[in-house]
Formats: structure tokens, C-alpha cells, sequence
């Protein structure tokens, strides 16, 4: 069975997966717009969404790492996740839906962490390094594909059918799923037991927990530049859309610089460090330049640093974890990194009502302060992992 399945099989099973779940939350929320008549009914659907992936994220991971077939058990999740879409959908109270949507968010980490888990079953001859950054790319495709696609379907033919096209994609990566290949036999524990040994190796192995960290308070950061980038639009360029092409233009660097450093990564440690530092310097300067070519020369450079940065996450995952617990720590980090984006994307709104400049700078603070967190949590001792 491993050596059917090809790593090409498993990245366009992710990318179809991941452009799925990217397109979900903007047609989410132009779903809500569209039906309850105002932005805060599609931020609800989008916030239920989100809000419950950090709790979903540690026990759908145990669940994978305990299966034999986690394959199977991910082609499930899957399914449930484009089910749920499709009862929010059809739904009509919308106090329910919210709560579907909530129920239904629980298994968003399916999408990230818990394909990125399979990847060492499946990458054949290619180094680890180079498979994570590969992995990587799908989702910044997605991220390209994905709001795009949710906008121009709801403009042509209605937001229900933005959210339709969101669940087809989700549940056209069944098969890829559900193909994965078995693991070895593994000996039963509780689940709570599971779950304590997840946590435990998160927390006590070094380079994970200064990964996690670092990328956690990072992601407080470019979920204020997020929220930021329209308003600069708006404000210095006159049109807010100008502004959400700067997110394209950033996804759009991001791919290229994983696409160049996928055949030599770098190391993946100092990776998160200097993308950190220059994902700070993309933010001042998005700050202060003024005019079109700054904003475009930090948005690449945001591109250029926040790909390598996830490449990097990925590839110390896959080095450090045990892989008993491997799932698990993938879908905690995801975890804990969408929490960490939804605060910084809530923190936006009140800091740019005082001044979009104020908000990007507190966007590079953080950046900062996720460099001195990486510099503070230096490893006591070499990993096992990178020891060996």
C-alpha cells in the first residue's frame, strides 16, 4: 500500500482539501451577509467556524495517532467537515447554523495538521526537508485559490453557491484520504493517557516549544496585518479591494520563495527566527512607506518571509515528534496558531480605529516579541532528533 501512493497523490489531495477550507470562511461570511442582511451574521458564521479548532485540534490528533488506518479516520473527518458546511448551508435560524458551524470546526484541523501528519508515510525518496516544503505550498495555493474563488462564485452565482463549491472541493478529497497508508500496529491507552503524552512531548521538548511559540505570537502579528491590509487600501490607494490584493500579493511571494527553496531548504531553526525578523520589517514598512511601491515591496517581502516560516514549522515537526504522538502535535500547533491569528484579527479592529499606522506597528511588535521569544527559548540540550 506505501508503495502505491505516491507523494504527488497526497499533495493534491491537501491542496484540493485546503482550497476547500480557504474558500469556506470568506463564503461563509458573504453567506451571512447575504441572508441575515448584515456583516455581523457572516463574522458570527465565520467566528464559529474558527472559534473551536483549538479544542478539536489535541483530540483529533490522538484519535489519528491511534488509528492503524489513519487514513480512513481523516477521510471521515473530512466528510463530516464538508457535512457540516452543507447544514449550515441549508439551514435557516441562524442561531443554528452558528452552532453547526461551531460543531463543524472542531474537524478544521483535519485540513491542516492532520494531512501535514501523514507526510513522512508517504514522501517516498524525498527528503523530509524538501516534502515539508512542498507540503507547505499547498497551502499558500489554497490561500491564493481560495478567496478568490469564494468571491468570484458568489458574485456570478449567488454566496449559496460559493459555499457549495466549498463543500465539493472538501469532500472531493475523500479518496485521497482515504488511501493513505496504514501505519504500524500500535499498543492501546486511554485516551486520556494519549493526550497527556501529546501535551507532555509539546511542552518538554525544546525546539518544538520554541517553534510553537515563536509562530504562535508571530501570528498574533499577521492577524492584525491582515485586517490592516484593506484599510491601507482604502486609505492610500482608494479602494479597499486594492488593499485585499496585497494579501494575493503576499500569497503570491510566499509560493514563489517556498518554490525556489524547495530544492535546498535552509535550516529549518534559523528559519523561523529570520522570517520572524522579516516579517517585523514588512510590517514597518507597510507603516510608513508611503505611496504603492512600499506597500508592494512589504507585501512581498511578508510573502517572501511567512512560506519559509511555515516550511520550517513543518520540518521541525516532522524532526522532533515522536511518532506515536505525531498527529497530535500537529494539530495542537495548528491549533494554537489559529487561536493565536483570531486574537491578533480581534485586536485589529479597536487598534485601527485609532490609527491603521498604530496597528501595523503593534503587527511588527509582535514580530519582535516572537523573536525574543525564539531567543529566549533556546535548547538546554540537543534533541534526540537532532542529536541523531
Amino acid at each position: 500500500m506505501r508503495g502505491r501512493y505516491s507523494l504527488a497523490v497526497y499533495l493534491a489531495g491537501a491542496t484540493v482539501a485546503r482550497t476547500g477550507d480557504e474558500l469556506s470562511g470568506p463564503a461563509l461570511l458573504l453567506l451571512g451577509v447575504s441572508v441575515g442582511g448584515s456583516a455581523a451574521t457572516g463574522s458570527a458564521l465565520l467566528a464559529g467556524l474558527t472559534i473551536s479548532a483549538a479544542a478539536g485540534g489535541p483530540l483529533l490528533g490522538a484519535l489519528l495517532d491511534r488509528s492503524p488506518r489513519p487514513g480512513r479516520l481523516l477521510a471521515w473527518a473530512l466528510l463530516a467537515y464538508a457535512g457540516g458546511l452543507g447544514a449550515v448551508l441549508a439551514l435557516v435560524e441562524v442561531p443554528a447554523a452558528i452552532a453547526v458551524a461551531v460543531a463543524a470546526g472542531l474537524l478544521n484541523p483535519a485540513l491542516a495538521g492532520g494531512w501535514t501528519a501523514q507526510l513522512p508515510q508517504v514522501r517516498g525518496a524525498t527528503p523530509l526537508e524538501r516534502a515539508s516544503t512542498l507540503d507547505a505550498m499547498t497551502f499558500t495555493a489554497a490561500s491564493l485559490a481560495g478567496p478568490g474563488l469564494a468571491g468570484l462564485v458568489a458574485a456570478y452565482a449567488g454566496a449559496p453557491a460559493a459555499v457549495a463549491l466549498a463543500i465539493t472541493l472538501v469532500a472531493a478529497a475523500f479518496p485521497a484520504a482515504w488511501s493513505l497508508p496504514a501505519t504500524e500496529a500500535k499498543p492501546t491507552r486511554p485516551i486520556r493517557r494519549q493526550l497527556a503524552d501529546g501535551f507532555a512531548v509539546l511542552f518538554r521538548n525544546r525546539a518544538l516549544l520554541r517553534a510553537t511559540a515563536t509562530s504562535t505570537v508571530s501570528f498574533v502579528g499577521i492577524g492584525i496585518a491582515v485586517v490592516c491590509y484593506p484599510l491601507l487600501g482604502a486609505q492610500r490607494l482608494g479602494n479597499p479591494g486594492f488593499g485585499a490584493l496585497l494579501l494575493t500579493v503576499m500569497a503570491a511571494a510566499s509560493l514563489v520563495a517556498n518554490a525556489v527553496l524547495a530544492r535546498r531548504p535552509p535550516p529549518p531553526d534559523r528559519t523561523v527566527l529570520v522570517s520572524t525578523v522579516l516579517l517585523g520589517a514588512s510590517f514597518l514598512l507597510a507603516a510608513t512607506g508611503p505611496g504603492v511601491v512600499p506597500l508592494l515591496a512589504a507585501a512581498v517581502l511578508a510573502g517572501f518571509a511567512e512560506g519559509p516560516q511555515l516550511s520550517a514549522l513543518f520540518a521541525i515537526r516532522h524532526r522532533e515528534a515522536p511518532a506515536a504522538v505525531r498527529a497530535q502535535v500537529f494539530t495542537t500547533a495548528a491549533s494554537v496558531k489559529i487561536t493565536g491569528l483570531a486574537v491578533g484579527a480581534a485586536a485589529a479592529g479597536p487598534l485601527s480605529a485609532l490609527s491603521v499606522t498604530a496597528a501595523l506597528g503593534a503587527a511588527a511588535g509582535f514580530q519582535l516579541l516572537a523573536a525574543a521569544t525564539y531567543a529566549l527559548m533556546g535548547a538546554r540540550r540537543p534533541s534526540p532528533a537532532r542529536a541523531a
